[in-house]
């Protein structure tokens, strides 16, 4: 067993790392956090230097990366500034694999390339207001029409939408014996007559948010369908392991970054004459946090490596995307209570990990639902 990542992934890691320290330093994730503004500067930086390419085929324009090459990137972006690395994500899960593994030739060949060179921008429009842990009870509707099919509907919680030129929509066409069946994904241009987008306000990951969608009588073109027709859930099942590999690099990025900010904080603060670090109830907590980040980085790769191989289960997904969200929120929370007053001021990047860490145990699926997955999964 070969814990060690080979040349070509140090040097992708390298590069990617001297990169976003360029375009995405620490005050202007700062920046994006407090002026709600997406990081359009550092999105573009990544396009212009190819790394949207990196999980694409050749043949498409891309570097034909692996899983594990994708979770480098991730965790570095992540590292940085984890809502880009949430807008990178969404692109290479909805856009890049999501088309790769469904789309038609057709498809393949007018996106493939354009995602590749970091042309086009992804989201996922799963939930609804009645529909969040019970995903696949959605009732926004695609009805068939000459030549297409008509969207009626709403959609919650769709990040990314106000910026996208894409949205993977969840949709349901017929109705079968069970909820899963008669779901059918549609690629939807989302500058289309009869969408209206919503911003939610939200307690953390401000800089790019989420949205609530309304469809009214959208018309889509029969050649927006990605996969088949009724047959729908099964993708997007696979797309929600893909998210979770990504979410999980990303998250253990940030909780690093975290991790890292609060050390430093503990070997130069001092109090009763020496660095707050040396007693033991903070350094215990700091033992703590770099036990959990080890055991998530593990499972990061461990799972991408399971997934290049054809060997991942629903379970290891769902140990995955619990284990590193529960750590994110652990490191960030202990990290703020290690600078004390410090860590409750604004000033301080702190805060804002501990705000944006809340949503890994809810998005994406809610730590209590990966327990389920994880206990059906031993036969209970």
């Amino acid at each position: 067993m070969d814990f060690s990542f080979s040349p070509d992934q140090e040097t992708l890691r390298e590069h990617a790392k001297e990169l976003l320290d360029h375009v995405c330093p620490p005050d202007y994730a700062e920046r994006c956090d407090n002026e709600a503004r997406p990081p359009r500067e550092a999105y573009q930086a990544l396009a212009g230097h190819g790394w949207f390419g990196l999980p694409i085929p050749p043949e498409y324009g891309g570097t034909g990366g692996s899983a594990i090459d994708l979770a480098i990137l991730l965790e570095e972006t992540g590292r940085h500034f984890e809502e880009l690395a949430m807008w990178l994500f969404r692109t290479l899960t909805y856009g890049g694999y999501a088309v790769l593994q469904h789309g038609t030739p057709e498809q393949k060949q007018d996106l493939l390339p354009k995602i590749a060179r970091g042309e086009l921008s992804f989201c996922f429009g799963l939930s609804e207001p009645e529909s969040g842990s019970d995903a696949a009870a959605l009732t926004t509707r695609a009805k068939a029409v000459d030549g297409g099919y008509v969207i009626d509907g709403q959609k919650v919680f769709t990040s990314g939408m106000d910026i996208s030129d894409y949205c993977l929509l969840v949709t349901r066409t017929s109705t079968g014996a069970k909820k899963q069946q008669g779901i059918t994904n549609f690629l939807v241009d989302t500058k289309l007559p009869g969408i209206e987008v919503r911003k939610i306000k939200t307690l953390g990951q401000r800089a790019i948010g989420t949205t609530q969608v309304f469809y009214s009588g959208v018309k889509v073109p029969a050649s927006a369908v990605l996969g088949e027709v009724d047959r729908g859930w099964e993708a997007v099942d696979s797309y929600l392991w893909y998210e979770r590999l990504c979410l999980s690099a990303a998250r253990t990025g940030a909780a690093s970054a975290a991790f890292d900010f609060a050390l430093d904080y503990a070997k130069n603060r001092k109090q009763f004459g020496r660095p707050i670090g040396q007693f033991q109830a903070i350094s215990h907590k700091l033992a703590d946090m770099k036990v959990m980040l080890d055991v998530s980085r593990t499972l990061v790769y461990r799972f991408a490596w399971l997934l290049s191989q054809g060997q991942a289960t629903r379970s290891d997904a769902a140990v995955l995307k619990l284990y590193t969200g529960e750590t994110y929120k652990a490191v960030s929370d202990l990290g703020l209570q290690i600078l004390g007053g410090y860590g409750y001021c604004m000033e301080y990047p702190m805060q804002r990990f501990f705000r944006d860490s809340r949503l890994a145990v809810i998005g994406g699926g809610t730590s209590e639902i990966q327990r389920n997955i994880i206990a059906r999964g031993l036969g209970l």
